[in-house]
């Protein structure tokens, strides 16, 4: 019998998180393991007739996540696979840190492991003590790539163009990108933006009369999007992994990206680094507009590093769930 694996993920509506979680569940490993993807509450009313080998739980450790976490625990081995939190999330969110790191040390304790997304999300777990290091492991997180890694290759117009997408959220940091953009008038590039969320009032009253920014809706086909855009902007203020990055690297585009948590360890010599203010991303726009009129090798050569550095990233991420999951659900 295959050994049986619970996801549970209480928002399918994440799109990081559900489109790596379906990617792990619909690949080739469907044939060596059995996947269910529930809610916790679904998987703990039917956990009598599940008999699950292991549960993988996507949901944010909160103090209100702690009996579920229990109940979860005596039924089996529980691994939490942390999504949500990042020394970035920390700075910004976080008033009361002692709080903050109990909940997480407990959750952790009761887990029997811990699997983060980024070398900076393991980092900052082991520099606050916040779980046992026999405990934590890190995989970084990748979903599909094929479509990306299809996007042909665009060549640079007269003008530049930006792309940015995602939640439109205080996360997201598209606000700053918006008012960055209202810092330089003058300059002469396009500005698309896909997405949608609760700032999106906020952020066309800030794009208001800039004929340089459209925003095209909800995304159907990122691909297509990424298709269209020369550089693509993460301006986040935090981001414990960021899934937009390993896109548009696959899609071969070149990035800006903010200096916060997985980020940073992503854009090597395939973008810039900025800082999540506005004046740091202002900074990046102008000198990448800049590299555009004056050197466009640059741009067309950070992306294909960009494509070169995560060609293969999709495979190597089912290989470490694969062993993963071979580690923990054999039998003793």
């Amino acid at each position: 019998m295959k050994p049986k694996i619970l996801h549970l993920l209480s928002d399918r509506n994440v799109g990081g998180v559900t489109a790596c979680t379906n990617s792990l569940i619909r690949s080739r490993l469907a044939e060596k393991f059995e996947f269910w993807l529930l809610s916790p509450d679904e998987a703990l009313s039917q956990m009598s007739a599940l008999k699950p080998d292991l549960i993988v739980f996507h949901d944010a450790s909160a103090w209100k996540v702690l009996p579920i976490l229990l109940k979860l625990r005596s039924h089996g081995k529980v691994l939490i696979h942390d999504h949500h939190y990042s020394k970035s999330f920390e700075a910004m969110n976080v008033p009361v840190k002692w709080r903050f790191h109990l909940v997480l040390k407990l959750a952790h304790a009761i887990a029997n492991y811990v699997v983060t997304i980024s070398h900076a999300q393991k980092a900052w777990m082991l520099d606050n003590k916040l779980v046992n290091p026999q405990k934590l492991l890190m995989i970084q997180q990748c979903r599909v790539l094929e479509g990306f890694l299809a996007v042909p290759v665009k060549p640079l117009g007269e003008k530049l163009i930006l792309g940015v997408y995602g939640r439109f959220s205080n996360q997201k940091g598209i606000d700053l990108l918006l008012r960055a953009m209202q810092g330089l008038p003058a300059l002469d590039v396009e500005l698309l933006i896909g997405g949608y969320g609760e700032n999106e009032a906020m952020l066309h009253q800030l794009a208001d009369g800039d004929r340089r920014i459209q925003f095209v809706g909800k995304l159907a086909d990122v691909p297509k999007f990424l298709e269209a855009c020369d550089v693509v902007v993460i301006p986040s203020r935090w981001e414990p992994w960021g899934n937009v990055c390993v896109e548009a690297k696959a899609a071969g585009k070149p990035a800006i990206a903010t200096n916060v948590d997985g980020l940073t360890e992503q854009i090597g010599d395939c973008g810039l680094i900025a800082e999540p203010t506005v004046e740091s991303l202002k900074e990046a726009i102008a000198k990448v507009a800049n590299i555009h009129k004056t050197s466009p090798q640059t741009l067309i050569e950070w992306g294909n590093n960009g494509r070169e550095d995560v060609r293969g990233a999709s495979e190597r991420y089912l290989v470490a769930w694969e062993c993963l999951f071979w580690q923990l659900t054999r039998k003793s």
